[in-house]
């Protein structure tokens, strides 16, 4: 342990424990109906039905036969792990810095904590236009470019590849998401015209202390969707809503792990839905590899409770918030430790709801 830098060791009460409990009943939901050549079919009420349910009872499930081509995940897996076997001084000739945001980095922090990982981001669209700063009235736009290493030759080429078949998947989704809300299908698609979309390729080394440190500590996921590939080590542990255990995600093989964010299930669906906390334990033998998709909409977007969810008996619960503001913020943190608690969507909860419902809690 003397090798170990403490600034991975996590709070005494968010250590993980060893012993592992497995998530039983985790929505397994078939997309096949979905993936035919007919592009006037229309989900079935079952199919909305089963996201619905994984959406307001668990905040995550699993989809198979998602339409995403096996031979395109192998292609940017393999070419994930070659990129993350060279030397470091290799990977850190496109490291990320707070000019250039997208690349390789090694020293991430989540709720201040170093994570055991290292990473490689890149955007689906190249540029990806966003706001210059998070000062409110700075209106400049700036633009994110990729950088993309020497070797592997073929990284790019899987990168992007990927990065457009799982696009496809998430529209979907998000379509299915907008049914089973009552709202028409392609309520979310204007949100996404300029998307601020990601890809990141994760690498978790093994680790000698996994009872102190985490790959990722505990959180929840900003934007809207987001889209997990993970290899057959597994690592991802989500907290139970229905008694906050931590529970394991068993890798479910040619499988993609959904998460609906912070941006539609609690703000565009006025806590319809509500996003779920979630971590990575660390193996001390094996490496982990993971492909997550994180879905967001433009930088302009003013994230608010969609006026259709909102009545007199429901009224909006959270304020509006400007989407890139909120990510330039976000991103801001994970490149110094900061004194205060990162910027949460918990921030922009409507104060006299939360004020009552503290009360009531307490009268109870």
């Amino acid at each position: 342990m003397g090798e170990v830098d403490p600034a991975y060791f996590q709070q005494p009460e968010h250590r993980p424990k060893l012993e592992i409990v497995q998530a039983q009943g985790i929505p397994l939901i078939d997309l096949s109906e979905l993936t035919s050549n007919d592009p006037s079919q229309q989900p079935s009420e079952t199919l909305v039905e089963e996201i619905r349910n994984a959406c307001r009872d668990w905040g995550f499930f699993q989809v198979v036969n998602h339409g995403v081509p096996l031979e395109t995940r192998q292609r940017i897996m393999a070419a994930s792990k070659e990129f993350f076997a060279q030397p470091l001084d290799e990977k850190r000739k496109v490291r990320r810095d707070e000019k250039r945001v997208l690349g390789y980095y090694d020293t991430e922090h989540t709720k201040n904590v170093r994570d055991w990982k290292e990473v490689f981001d890149l955007t689906v669209e190249d540029p990806t236009f966003v706001t210059a700063s998070y000062h409110p009235d700075d209106q400049e736009v700036d633009e994110w470019h990729n950088q993309w290493p020497d070797f592997p030759p073929h990284l790019r080429g899987a990168c992007e590849e990927y990065a457009r078949a799982v696009e496809k998947l998430a529209f979907k989704l998000m379509e299915l998401i907008a049914l089973s809300l009552g709202l028409r299908a392609d309520r979310f698609e204007d949100f996404f015209k300029d998307q601020t979309s990601f890809v990141r390729l994760n690498h978790y080394p093994p680790c000698p202390v996994p009872h102190l440190a985490l790959g990722v500590g505990r959180h929840k996921d900003a934007g809207a969707l987001t889209v997990l590939a993970q290899d057959d080590v597994g690592g991802l542990e989500v907290k139970r809503k229905s008694d906050g255990q931590w529970v394991w995600a068993s890798p479910t093989p040619d499988a993609y792990i959904i998460n609906v964010g912070d941006i539609i299930q609690v703000v565009w669906s006025n806590e319809a839905y509500e996003s779920v906390e979630h971590r990575v334990m660390v193996n001390s033998e094996r490496e982990r590899f993971s492909i997550p998709f994180f879905f967001n909409p433009s930088h302009y977007t003013v994230v608010e409770p969609l006026e259709e969810l909102v009545s007199n008996e429901s009224p909006a619960k959270y304020k509006a918030y400007n989407w890139g503001k909120f990510l330039l913020t976000r991103k801001a943190s994970n490149f110094k430790k900061l004194d205060v608690e990162n910027i949460q969507i918990s921030h922009f909860r409507v104060p006299e709801l939360a004020d009552a419902l503290e009360g009531a809690l307490k009268l109870n």
